[in-house]
C-alpha cells in the first residue's frame, strides 16, 4: 500500500504520477535511474536527491554539492522548508508539497502528496478539571474579523507573497458586508487586533518610543502561522444579503 505519491513535472494523468509504500525510496536527478524520476535539465544534478517514504509523512535528502531545495506548502500561504545540501533525511510534514529545484537560472517544480495523514479526536469533553484557556480568543462574528481575513484574503487565495490590501482596498472589500465602514473604522479595528493579538502593548501600559511599523504585515503573519484565519473563513467577506457583519 503506497504513502506517498510523487507527481513528476508536466504530469499529464495519474498513470504518470510514481507511488510509494513505506520504507521505499525514489532518486531524482538529471541521469536517468533505475525506476527514478528523471528531471531533464542542465541545471539540475546528475543525482540530485531522494525521496523516502514513510507512513503518514515523507523525507527529502538534498545530495546536491550547493544546491538549496525549498519544499513549499501550496496550501499555507507562504508555508516552506529549506532543504541545505547535503542535508539527509529531512522530514516534510506536508499533506500537499511542492519541490523547487533551483536550476542555472530556472525553477523547476514537481510535487509530492501524503494522503494518508492520521488526526486524532481533540475532543476533550468529559476531562476532569478546568477547561484550557484558548491561545487566541477571536470572534469570527465581529467586525475585527472580518478586517483580519480581508487582510489574508490575497495570500490565502493562492498568492503567498501577494501585497497587503490597502486600507481603501479593505474598505472596497468590506463593503458588502458591513455598509458603514470608513476608513478609520478599519485603522481602528487594525489597532485593536494588533492589541488583542499581542503584538503591541496596551495604550495604558506602552512606553514612549519611536511608532511600530508593518503592523498589517505583522498581523498577517500570526493569523496565517497558526491558521487563524483560513481560506473558509473567508466566507465572512461575503454575507447573505440582508445580513451584515455585527
Amino acid at each position: 500500500m503506497y504513502s506517498v505519491i510523487v507527481v513528476p513535472p508536466m504530469c499529464g494523468s495519474s498513470e504518470d504520477q510514481v507511488r510509494i509504500a513505506p520504507g521505499e525510496r525514489l532518486a531524482f536527478g538529471r541521469s536517468g535511474t533505475d525506476g527514478g524520476l528523471t528531471i531533464d535539465h542542465a541545471g539540475v544534478p546528475r543525482v540530485a536527491g531522494e525521496i523516502t517514504a514513510h507512513r503518514s509523512f515523507w523525507l527529502l535528502s538534498n545530495l546536491s554539492e550547493d544546491q538549496t531545495y525549498v519544499v513549499e506548502n501550496p496550501e499555507g500561504a507562504g508555508e516552506h522548508l529549506k532543504i541545505a545540501p547535503g542535508r539527509m533525511e529531512a522530514p516534510v510534514p506536508f499533506e500537499f508539497s511542492r519541490v523547487v529545484l533551483p536550476a542555472a537560472g530556472d525553477l523547476l517544480t514537481f510535487d509530492v502528496w501524503a494522503p494518508r495523514h492520521a488526526f486524532r479526536s481533540a475532543d476533550r469533553r468529559g476531562l476532569p478539571g478546568a477547561a484550557t484557556a484558548p491561545a487566541f480568543a477571536l470572534d469570527r462574528t465581529s467586525r475585527y474579523f472580518a478586517v483580519l481575513a480581508a487582510l489574508c484574503e490575497p495570500r490565502l487565495r493562492g498568492e503567498p507573497h501577494a501585497p497587503l490590501p490597502a486600507v481603501e482596498q479593505l474598505v472596497e472589500r468590506l463593503r458588502p458586508v458591513w455598509p458603514a465602514v470608513s476608513r478609520s473604522s478599519v485603522y481602528w479595528n487594525v489597532d485593536y487586533l494588533a492589541v488583542k493579538l499581542r503584538l503591541r502593548p496596551r495604550p495604558d501600559t506602552a512606553e514612549p518610543g519611536p511608532r511600530v511599523n508593518g503592523k498589517k504585515e505583522s498581523l498577517v503573519s500570526l493569523a496565517l502561522r497558526f491558521d487563524l484565519v483560513r481560506e473558509d473563513d473567508l466566507v465572512v467577506l461575503a454575507a447573505p444579503a440582508g445580513e451584515v457583519v455585527r
